[in-house]
């Protein structure tokens, strides 16, 4: 099975095998031209993924059922929908795909409640600029660039060679307009900056540098941002809400069960070294064997391991294993 996979979960990097994804079906290519001077380089891993990945084992950390489906939604270029109960990984997916594949720094984009679409594509700072217009006597700068940054789903959507990985973190949390207002960007892998494209017929203005979420300086011509290489997005639910069903349909659903086995080995391992699950067996089997339906986010395990290796205490440790949905007792 393994020889169509892509992605294969085992946490040793091997940023080769982008290379070997085939080109996408006819209906998911996108015409964006590639960035002048893209090598296939983008920033590096940065602190949110050290803290999630710890030090990557050899150990798998998803199931097969799991890989299949993150690899299908590399193949067909659409985004991936991971749910689950808190922290079963759904987050971390996002990050394990960027190190294993070298794709670089997650883009993150955290929903509230209050969140919109905009906010995610770029913001357009107009009381900046207007601002430095009065400072400079009332002569409006004429780099309207310098006020326009893209956000993390706009940075993605850049036409780089190689797929960007965009983690849309929670988006059950969303309003409700947000899901349906992702589904053209979704779909046309495009999207306009109407500051932009007002000014991109005057002379001097058709292509304009912005700023993207990693702090460097993009070309945008004519004002709209179309993608070559779609980006990877993790889209995660906490199952708090039903998601409106075309939506559904442009997304991979996985389901990420608690991790347990190998998949928790390998999380041990990452954060406190070789064969640390058999070090802390019995934190490892009071995690796993709590039953109830009660809920054990793994980093109440990590945080367990954590104070027992530190204080040498393994009633501390116990204390955190309390089920988290007990509430304050």
């Amino acid at each position: 099975m393994r020889e169509w996979l892509i992605y294969q979960g085992k946490g040793a990097p091997a940023p080769e095998r982008i290379d070997e994804l085939p080109e996408p079906p006819r209906w998911r290519r996108f015409d964006g031209t590639p960035l002048s001077g893209d090598k296939g380089e983008a920033p590096p891993l940065d602190a949110a993924s050290v803290r999630r990945l710890g030090d990557r084992t050899a150990l798998s950390a998803q199931d097969v059922k799991a890989l299949q489906l993150i690899n299908a939604a590399l193949y067909l270029r659409r985004p991936l929908l991971v749910t689950g109960d808190p922290g079963t990984g759904k987050s971390t997916l996002a990050h394990e795909v960027a190190y294993e594949l070298g794709l670089g720094r997650v883009l993150q984009w955290p929903v509230v409640s209050r969140t919109e679409l905009k906010e995610g594509l770029y913001t357009y700072d107009a009381i900046g600029r207007l601002q430095d217009a009065q400072l400079d006597g009332g002569q409006q700068q004429t780099d309207i660039g310098r006020y326009v940054r893209l956000g993390p789903l706009g940075t993605a959507l850049l036409p780089t060679k190689k797929p960007r990985v965009l983690l849309i973190d929670e988006l059950d949390k969303s309003d409700i307009d947000l899901p349906n207002d992702l589904l053209n960007v979704v779909e046309e892998g495009e999207f306009g900056i109407p500051e932009l494209e007002r000014i991109a017929d005057r002379p001097g203005q058709s292509t304009v540098n912005v700023l993207s979420d990693d702090g460097r300086r993009i070309p945008v011509t004519g004002g709209r941002v179309r993608c070559h290489a779609f980006p990877f997005i993790v889209m995660t639910s906490n199952g708090e809400r039903e998601f409106p069903a075309p939506l559904l349909r442009r997304c991979i659903h996985v389901h990420l069960d608690p991790p347990r086995d190998e998949r928790l080995a390998a999380m041990v391992q990452a954060h406190f070294g070789e064969r640390a699950d058999d070090t802390h067996r019995d934190l490892v089997d009071l995690f796993t064997t709590g039953g109830g339906g009660e809920l054990r986010p793994t980093d109440q395990l990590l945080n367990a391991i954590y104070l027992t290796r530190h204080a040498d205490r393994q009633d501390i440790g116990k204390l955190l294993l309390r089920p988290a949905d007990h509430g304050q007792r």
